[in-house]
């Protein structure tokens, strides 16, 4: 499976190496996370890093194959 991940504000590069797993890119405002992710339990973890880190997630998505 292949989500993305859109955060509020643009995140700095210490923020994103904290995300390895995922590429990102900075779009209108937000930055946009993509890439795998294998199962549920990698899904939820990506979401409390991304609450620990005090980010906003506005939008996730999975992406068709």
């Amino acid at each position: 499976m292949r989500y993305e991940i859109r955060v509020e504000g643009q995140m700095s590069q210490t923020l994103t190496k904290a995300f390895p797993e995922l590429d990102h890119v900075v779009m209108a405002g937000q930055t946009v996370l993509f890439g795998p992710v294998v199962d549920e339990a990698q899904l939820y973890g990506l979401l409390i890093r991304f609450q620990s880190l005090g980010l906003e997630v506005v939008e996730m998505r999975r992406l068709p194959e």
